[in-house]
């Protein structure tokens, strides 16, 4: 199906040649950029503080007002350049709007960053023919660079990842690409504008600086050097397989002492000890869904929610118990046929040898570690989950005041609980659960790491339990 647009926008950056882009399309007939809009600084261009008659207050006061300013043009094709730190509040419009055509823009950071670093030098920001460039060296600042990175990856992820969703294609463009006449002619037929049959790149604009980075950069070794640190290809990221989950509000507990808390069990946990200590300090409330629990927040000002990591080898092995003693018996002969785990039948429990258990373990563990990364069939069950997703998932609710660890609870339960306002809180219920000291095994710890590399980096596990 081909798609004619209306409109347009130009997601880019600064010096990655979006004004000579602007000036390519504005010399075309029914075709206007208006500049950088939502810039916070300016409208559209330097020294402008109106555009389609409205004042840079009026668009601060409600952009959507410019918006539909900008594309209320019949019969022409209107857009405009946009860029991370531009007004956040259009965004969502502009990626829901199948409409306006997508262009992006990109360049090489670091020579958009040394661009930018000269432009800001000498002021100079375009260059035509007739004039004359100022020379200059700029200093490249590794902290600042990375976080301009860090920021413009962040914010090209999230157009990627809206365009994925709502089933959008956009137009991929380089800098290298503003002067071939053929992709300029591309970009206009795929936009509708077949009616063009060559588009020419703007003539009145030339490059600013094309020597050498070592000739524009007054420290070029250290830069080199501070480069040589990154990570752009993501080698040392942990790959994650492991599919999103949801916030689970229906196992969250409120507990009315004090100024309120709120606990975020993470199951396969310690949340039997958790649940008996809050019971024991005041009424409890369970079953909650979003709703409820946001009006509950709201009538508790001052509360605390919080959540309880257990060590992963300990976490797994109490995933291991429930499912050897659960009522679970189809789950058991799945994993026996399917996942090359041998678990023994019921009657054969009492029998085990430590061994024996070990051993099994070390199978189950490494089920873990190819369940967790998608590689079974077998839904990713909520007992054996990474601590990580299932924390991700709370946030998609709302983020835990506190994230506490079970080996430190006797300390951090105290705090816990000064903190919204208990001033003699009791003790911890005693632990019942019983760990084998077989779980010491190197080859089990090994195992329980490959599982759940995200937890172990993440909140810093150490290899012993």
């Amino acid at each position: 199906m081909t798609q004619t647009f209306q409109r347009f926008v130009i997601f880019a950056e600064m010096r990655t040649g979006s004004n000579l882009l602007e000036a390519t399309l504005n010399a075309l007939k029914r075709v206007t950029c208006f500049g950088e809009a939502f810039n916070p600084y300016m409208m559209g261009w330097p020294d402008k503080d109106e555009l389609k008659g409205i004042t840079k207050a009026e668009r601060d006061e409600d952009p959507h007002r410019l918006l539909a300013a900008i594309f209320d043009k019949p019969n022409h094709l209107p857009g405009f350049r946009y860029f991370h730190d531009h007004d956040p509040r259009v965004f969502d419009a502009i990626m829901d709007d199948r409409a306006c055509a997508k262009i992006i823009l990109t360049r090489n950071p670091v020579d958009s960053y040394v661009s930018t670093a000269l432009a800001r030098a000498t002021n100079q920001w375009k260059l035509n023919e007739t004039e004359t460039p100022i020379p200059a060296a700029a200093r490249f600042e590794p902290e600042e660079f990375r976080q301009v990175a860090s920021e413009v990856e962040e914010f090209q992820l999230r157009i990627q990842h809206r365009l994925q969703v709502t089933g959008q294609s956009a137009f991929w463009l380089g800098y290298e690409d503003l002067r071939d006449t053929g992709v300029m002619t591309g970009l206009l037929h795929w936009m509708g504008r077949t009616d063009l049959e060559k588009v020419a790149p703007a003539s009145d604009q030339v490059p600013q600086n094309p020597r050498e980075l070592s000739e524009k950069v007054s420290n070029f070794q250290e830069m080199q050097t501070a480069l040589s640190e990154l990570d752009p290809f993501m080698l040392r990221r942990i790959p994650n397989f492991e599919p999103r989950r949801g916030p689970a509000v229906p196992s969250f507990l409120a507990a009315e002492a004090g100024k309120g808390l709120v606990f975020m069990p993470i199951k396969g946990g310690p949340g039997d000890r958790i649940s008996a200590w809050l019971r024991h300090i005041g009424e409890v409330t369970g079953d909650l869904n979003q709703n409820s629990l946001r009006q509950w927040k709201r009538d508790h000002i001052g509360h605390r929610s919080f959540t309880v990591l257990r060590h992963p080898l300990r976490r797994a092995w109490s995933a291991f118990e429930a499912l050897l003693q659960g009522g679970n018996a189809e789950l058991r002969d799945l994993m026996r046929q399917v996942h090359r785990v041998a678990l023994p039948r019921e009657v054969d429990l009492p029998d085990l040898t430590d061994s024996r258990r070990a051993e099994l373990f070390e199978t189950f563990l490494d089920f873990l570690r190819r369940n967790v990364n998608g590689q079974t069939s077998l839904p990713t069950h909520p007992g054996w989950a990474s601590q990580a997703e299932v924390l991700s998932g709370f946030s998609r609710f709302g983020a835990p005041d506190m994230v506490l660890r079970e080996s430190d609870l006797e300390r951090e339960i105290g705090w816990l609980a000064s903190s919204v306002g208990i001033r003699q809180a009791p003790s911890l219920p005693q632990a019942t659960e019983r760990f084998p000291e077989f779980l010491n095994d190197q080859k089990l710890r090994g195992a329980a790491k490959r599982a759940y590399l995200r937890d172990y980096v993440a909140y810093g596990f150490g290899g012993q339990p």
